[in-house]
């Protein structure tokens, strides 16, 4: 773990992309799968690969795309990915759960949590989404979550900044703030200026179109040209615009 103020942890969804979070020297990396769809679980295998990482690994635990809003076999499928976080040796989970209202489903990620016991355990974007800010970060201190993934409500976290800084006061050291959604090297110190963040998440990517794929696979739609991948150099100016800070 680095020794800079504000730790960077990054989003990747493959291999490559954990390597290169690594080798760009992110302090965290939260383990997906198809990031395109704003992040779903990923699989036992790059679990498990994962868990050879010399940074903390947070796996989401997301079953599909859409809302947060979960039936109970969905609810199944979680616990039992919660189960493959911990065989695969990873340090944390990264989960979320809405009422029909949008409001953060205490009793679902009660038992969510419940069923983690012992991994980190970061509250991602569905926060974004609820009605009252205050009220959900006070249930999110309730539940014992260690952090909050949020952009302020906003589309990026540069438009959400002043909100999430009030999250911060709220917050008052009971639970973590990690600003996310559009951080880049670029906007990095204002949104830590302007938050009074001490974690920043980003995906630190570039499209995928400037890496060549076969034509053919292009034809028959199996690689989308508008796909983004990790970029260990976007990885690397990120941190050093966080060591100027």
């Amino acid at each position: 773990m680095s020794g800079r103020r504000v730790k960077l942890e990054v989003c990747v969804d493959d291999p490559e992309g954990l390597l290169a979070a690594v080798r760009g020297g992110a302090d965290r990396i939260e383990l997906c799968s198809a990031l395109a769809a704003s992040g779903l679980t990923p699989s036992p295998g790059l679990m498990r690969l994962a868990a050879g990482a010399r940074v903390p690994v947070y796996a989401m635990i997301r079953p599909r795309a859409g809302d947060f809003r979960y039936s109970p076999a969905e609810i199944d499928v979680m616990r039992r990915d919660i189960d493959a976080v911990r065989e695969a040796g990873l340090a944390g989970v990264v989960l979320g759960a809405s009422t029909a209202s949008g409001e953060l489903d205490a009793d679902v990620l009660a038992r969510l949590l419940a069923h983690a016991a012992g991994l980190g355990t970061t509250l991602h974007r569905a926060f974004d989404v609820v009605p009252d800010f205050a009220a959900a970060l006070e249930t999110a201190v309730s539940l014992g979550f260690e952090r909050i993934l949020t952009s302020g409500g906003e589309r990026t976290a540069l438009a959400g900044a002043e909100r999430i800084a009030d999250f911060v006061a709220q917050a008052a050291g009971r639970i973590g703030v990690l600003a996310g959604c559009g951080v880049s090297a670029r906007n990095v110190g204002e949104i830590v200026r302007r938050a009074g963040v001490v974690e920043a998440h980003g995906s630190c990517s570039r499209a995928v179109g400037e890496r060549p794929a076969p034509a053919r696979a292009l034809a028959l739609g199996f690689v989308d040209p508008e796909a983004r991948v990790t970029d260990e150099g976007a990885v690397r100016a990120l941190v050093a615009a966080l060591e100027c800070l």
